[in-house]
């Protein structure tokens, strides 16, 4: 006997489990399991690293709200939005450190802008404050 719903049953599964299974923007993990819970203020990131990805993704998806509220009020600028003719493309962590209440991560963004593809370089510097982790500045190059 042939049941007609086996396969809807078996594909419906199967399309169940990957909800939600879309990568992350910064190319670690799905990102429900990635920045979504960052970016949607369910945790804070535990490290630089995972903060920087978090805000990668922000920049990618033009999360001001994000943007905001982990950027160190003191060099935190008016507007944080996100330039709407950049597409950001890739991230590559390239290093990452932490020592108590201070940290950096070595990244390079790619992005397609105006120009053509590009990238941005950067040296960033991170600081524990009240016990999450914030961007305080950086060093393009």
């Amino acid at each position: 006997m042939i049941d007609d719903g086996a396969d809807e049953r078996r594909f419906g599964a199967v399309s169940r489990r990957m909800e939600g299974m879309d990568e992350c923007p910064c190319g670690r993990a799905p990102y429900a399991e990635c920045c979504g819970p960052l970016l949607e203020g369910q945790r804070a990131a535990e490290t630089p690293e995972e903060l920087m990805r978090s805000r990668y993704t922000a920049f990618v998806k033009g999360d001001r709200f994000h943007l905001a509220r982990t950027w160190h009020p003191r060099t935190r600028p008016e507007d944080v939005s996100a330039d709407p003719s950049t597409r950001w493309t890739d991230l590559q962590i390239l290093s990452s450190a932490d020592d108590g209440d201070t940290g950096t991560v070595d990244f390079v963004a790619r992005f397609e802008g105006r120009h053509g593809p590009d990238e941005l370089r950067e040296h960033s510097r991170f600081a524990r404050r009240a016990g999450r982790w914030v961007y305080v500045d950086g060093d393009v190059g």
